[in-house]
């Protein structure tokens, strides 16, 4: 039994059931999605906006690859445009999951308790139709984001925050307090090409002071939607007083709008042919009650990214806390008014990517109730990273991969992670989830033991910037130090050549770096001794390839990364490339130490000499499917001109009957990078299998018109043969094919 349908509980709910549980799903609004749904339409987020090649996978992904491909809307930088495709595919989705029945318009009202440990049933009411349900369950999951399940259950919660004494947090507040994080609605305003005016009601709030948003955190960024700042919480209660803060936040909602149309002296001229369009009317939450689990997780843990035996996902937002009052307090959060206030509050709370135990999503002391979402058991401070909905997704599939597997090795779930952790850990990654502390083993897959090869790999030279032209991006200063990940495929690097701009009319220098980096995420701005250092002169002018002959051995490095760091002068620009190379970040410093994605996901021009051997067919079975602490991803040479293809080889003839394949497909940024009807070139599109077979090769299964990063062939019968072929006919757009992994299994 799952209760709340958010991304958190859809996704335990479908994870469960793929698993092979009966289950049941059951929300109390008309569709799924909680805030992400088109009722509140909060874009989903995660560790992809902060951190490049993070986006969460497994049924999230799903869910989001497929809402780019079949909805024409764009999304923005801010709230209000998600609409009805997404409330769709997820109900698509939910109606095509085996084993899943689900009860929408449905309130959880009370429990039934088979013992002062365990949960019996639940007790639903069912909106407008005077129906009353009682649905028993072995496994309760709580997704509710109130946790009203486990509190109604007896489980120790707390809510508000605690003091910095009680954990040594740096982030807790002096005084532990029932301050919350609050509630908000967004809106949606439309271009109708043609001035309409707007008079506010008289009951709404108005607003005449610029500093309130522009000092004060609260910058309306996109007048045609938005505002996460737009929150209230503190006096009221956001629970009891639920419906208070919706009026309430109605009201600012309009006063704001009016700020905007009719006296914002920077926008009302832009919004002049806007026209609201949606006001939401079911306030998103961020804070209520935490239900206290096996483990609590403090602020410290992602701080200082520790390492958990029973890790089941991971999370890599900033410590985001914002303000108690929203609207009502002196400014948003520390972060937005960062520039004003000349604090360093983000360099302090940038986390991750880091992993997350099963043992805060299993309530204390119970042998049935779990929880996934915001009521996961962490502290106020460890809340404002691990809350957004990304993270709450893979949360959620972890609880119901764990919660299946429980049941089916005849368990409670509180013994999983002592009993039963590598078996979830392993059926997470096979479903496509990430975990930065474990890789592949799984023992049934064939393709661990085959020797592999291709027809061709690509190679890494470097990334050219963009040719010349009108809408060519002017090289951006180097007013802080910058770094660029590549990854070693050779025994030297004998020289490296970056692409720098100097308009200052004289020569300048700039000091570069190179470093051995653990991986991509590797963000120390000291990792270790620099491998080498050097002085580099840039003559004046805006495109200078300026060579740097390092000549040094990295063959201890090989399949790892090396960072090239250029350090801060502010009078010499460096160009990013045209186009991002795969596996190939960058990243700038922030201070405390630390750097700091750079940009949305960006490759900085260079070259490198030799070229770097570091997309070979071999990484298919690394036991990564994503860049990391290497490519991890076998990258054919863009100018084969036939159809590219891996081949795996057995020693012996093994028994196929099922192949998995896990391709490049919109991991690089969040969401909100991705257009409307977007299907990304470097997913592989039309895909083949042969099996060689009495001499010949045979196809076995073929996958067509693709855009999903996982998909698998199933032959008719297993197929017993010493060699497979994997051949990819077409991409959607990329000229070179791409995979991250190929497991085989001896049945479907």
């Amino acid at each position: 039994m799952v209760c709340g349908g958010g991304l958190a509980g859809f996704s335990a709910a479908v994870a469960a059931a793929r698993h092979g549980a009966k289950v049941c799903l059951v929300q109390d609004r008309p569709v799924f999605g909680g805030n992400s749904s088109s009722e509140i339409r909060v874009p989903p987020q995660g560790a992809a906006s902060f951190h490049a090649y993070a986006r969460e996978t497994g049924i999230i992904s799903e869910l989001l690859i497929e809402e780019r491909a079949r909805n024409h809307e764009n999304p923005t930088w801010d709230n209000g445009y998600i609409n009805s495709v997404w409330d769709m595919v997820m109900y698509d989705m939910a109606m095509h999951t085996p084993n899943l029945t689900f009860r929408l318009n449905s309130t959880v009202t009370d429990v039934r308790m088979r013992d002062e440990r365990s949960v019996e049933a639940v007790i639903a009411r069912v909106s407008h139709a005077e129906t009353e349900l009682t649905l028993y369950a072995d496994t309760f999951v709580d997704c509710t984001g109130d946790g009203i399940v486990a509190a109604l259950a007896g489980c120790e919660w707390r809510l508000g925050t605690e003091s910095r004494d009680e954990f040594g947090e740096p982030h807790a507040p002096e005084q532990a307090s029932d301050a919350v994080m609050g509630n908000s609605i967004h809106f949606k305003a439309k271009d109708v090409g043609y001035p309409v005016p707007f008079t506010a009601p008289d009951w709404a709030v108005r607003y005449d002071n610029p500093d309130f948003f522009y000092k004060q955190g609260r910058w309306p960024s996109d007048v045609r939607s938005g505002f996460w700042w737009i929150e209230l919480s503190v006096p009221w209660h956001t629970i009891y007083d639920n419906e208070t803060l919706r009026h309430e936040l109605t009201r600012h909602v309009l006063g704001v709008w009016d700020w905007i149309k009719n006296r914002d002296p920077r926008l009302k001229e832009e919004a002049r042919t806007y026209a609201l369009d949606w006001i939401g009317q079911v306030p998103g939450k961020r804070e209520s009650r935490r239900i206290v689990g096996e483990y609590l997780m403090t602020e410290h843990d992602p701080l200082q990214k520790t390492v958990f035996p029973d890790e089941v996902a991971y999370g890599g937002w900033f410590i985001d806390l914002h303000e108690p009052g929203g609207l009502l307090a002196p400014f948003s959060e520390h972060s937005a008014i960062e520039g004003n206030s000349g604090t360093s509050y983000m360099s302090k709370s940038y986390v991750g990517p880091y992993g997350i135990p099963l043992r805060i999503l299993i309530a204390n002391k119970m042998n049935n109730v779990m929880m996934a979402g915001r009521n996961v058991s962490v502290t106020h401070a460890a809340l404002g990273t691990v809350r957004v909905m990304g993270t709450t997704a893979v949360m959620g599939q972890a609880a119901g991969t764990a919660a299946a597997l429980a049941i089916r090795a005849g368990i409670p779930v509180r013994d999983v992670p002592e009993r039963a952790i590598g078996d979830v850990q392993q059926a997470l990654l096979r479903d496509g989830c990430f975990l930065p502390n474990v890789v592949n083993e799984d023992e049934r897959d064939l393709a661990r033991r085959a020797e592999v090869r291709a027809s061709s790999e690509a190679v890494l030279a470097g990334a050219l910037p963009p040719p010349d032209g009108e809408d060519r991006p002017a090289a951006q200063p180097l007013t802080h130090r910058r770094g660029q990940w590549i990854c070693v495929g050779a025994d030297r690097v004998e020289v490296l050549t970056v692409c720098l701009a100097n308009g200052s009319g004289a020569a300048q220098t700039v000091e570069a770096r190179l470093y051995a980096a653990e991986h991509i995420w590797d963000y120390r701005v000291e990792p270790g001794e620099p491998l080498a250092a050097a002085t580099l002169t840039v003559p004046p002018g805006e495109e200078q390839w300026v060579e740097w002959p390092v000549g040094i051995d990295v063959s201890q490095l090989r399949g790892s990364y090396i960072r090239l760091d250029l350090l801060a002068n502010p009078l010499v620009g460096w160009h990013a490339a045209a186009a991002i190379q795969p596996g190939h970040v960058s990243a700038y410093e922030i201070g405390n130490g630390l750097m700091r994605r750079f940009g949305s996901g960006t490759t900085m021009s260079f070259r490198i000499s030799p070229s770097q051997a570091c997309y070979g067919a071999d990484n298919i079975r690394s036991g990564v499917t994503r860049p990391y602490r290497s490519t991890n991803l076998w990258r054919s040479d863009p100018s084969e001109s036939d159809a590219p293809w891996l081949e795996l080889t057995w020693a012996e003839p093994v028994e196929i009957g099922r192949i998995e394949l896990t391709f490049p497909c919109q991991l690089l940024r969040d969401y909100r990078n991705y257009p409307g009807l977007y299907r990304d070139p470097e997913c592989p599109k039309d895909v083949a299998a042969e099996a060689f077979v009495d001499g010949s090769w045979t196809g076995i299964g073929a996958i067509a018109d693709n855009y999903q990063r996982m998909r698998s062939i199933v032959p008719e019968r297993p197929v017993r043969t010493e060699r497979l072929r994997i051949t990819v006919r077409s991409t959607n757009g990329d000229p070179s094919a791409g995979i991250y992994e190929v497991r085989c299994y001896p049945t479907s």
